[in-house]
């Protein structure tokens, strides 16, 4: 049995957001950013090996878990998640704390750092280091298709008969065993007629109509300034090329790249390595 964390409501103007909470009040904050179409159940199993430590907040972005749902007609956007973080931070009264993130929180993470350096003692990322970039050969398809009409061909939502049918759902899709998807599985659904149903924002799922190109995105992560440690899945996961990877790194002044065997959930695989990478990290 995993231990329980907290739960936390921020309020924001016109958004409300979530976050689960591990260990005590006066502990050095590490605050925490989950990957895409997951949510803070993607800590389970780390943030109690770190919570003797630290006060681990795992925050939901918008549109993900518990979270509220952006406005009919805006984006999720990096720019978006990265200006909604930094009020995350202010209403959570952090002057200075540590960042980590995992996959689309890394990249996020690794923008926050750059936005705001003087705020970040350490930075701390799984799979991911700034957002995904864009080397122009699929640009204009890409812009064409995220500017198509949506509304009227929006696919109703799946219902799922029980959670363990989502389980399984989510384990095919992802490659993570059914037991280590259980904890972000259990956080992302709702009570529908008829089962259960993804409570994220359908919309998530949209491709971006513009991308930053890749010399920009190192243009930012040369802004980075904390102490900055990234952990590699062994092999490469296939969207994070190590030669590109390798490229990105470069670009930080302070980075430590250190890789484990495993898949693109490290957290949830090898949660006492994971542990055991941040206490290394200081």
């Amino acid at each position: 049995m995993l231990p329980v964390p907290a739960e936390r409501r921020i309020a924001l103007p016109a958004l409300s957001l979530a976050a689960q909470v591990w260990g005590d009040d006066s502990a050095p904050p590490l605050l925490a950013l989950h990957g895409w179409l997951d949510n803070a159940g993607s800590f389970a199993r780390l943030a109690p090996l770190l919570a003797a430590r630290y006060r681990v907040i795992a925050l939901e972005l918008p549109g993900h878990g518990h979270s509220g749902h952006l406005a009919a007609g805006a984006s999720y956007h990096y720019v978006e998640y990265v200006r909604i973080v930094l009020a995350a931070v202010e209403a959570l009264a952090l002057p200075r704390y540590r960042l980590l993130g995992h996959s689309l929180g890394a990249g996020v993470a690794a923008l926050v750092a750059a936005a705001t350096p003087a705020r970040i003692e350490r930075l701390l990322l799984i799979e991911g280091l700034g957002p995904l970039g864009d080397d122009g050969t699929q640009t204009l398809q890409r812009f064409r298709e995220a500017l198509l009409p949506r509304g009227d061909r929006a696919r109703p939502l799946r219902v799922f008969r029980d959670i363990e049918q989502a389980i399984s759902a989510r384990s095919v899709a992802s490659g993570l065993p059914a037991e280590l998807a259980r904890p972000i599985v259990e956080r992302g659904l709702m009570e529908a007629a008829g089962g259960w149903r993804w409570r994220s924002d359908p919309r998530l799922t949209r491709p971006s109509p513009l991308r930053l190109a890749e010399s920009q995105v190192h243009a930012l992560l040369a802004g980075i300034a904390a102490p900055t440690s990234l952990l590699l899945a062994r092999p490469d996961t296939p969207y994070l090329p190590g030669t590109g990877m390798r490229q990105r790194a470069a670009c930080v002044a302070d980075i430590a790249v250190s890789h484990l065997d495993g898949g693109h959930h490290l957290q949830l695989e090898q949660p006492a390595a994971v542990a055991a990478w941040v206490a290394a990290a200081g």
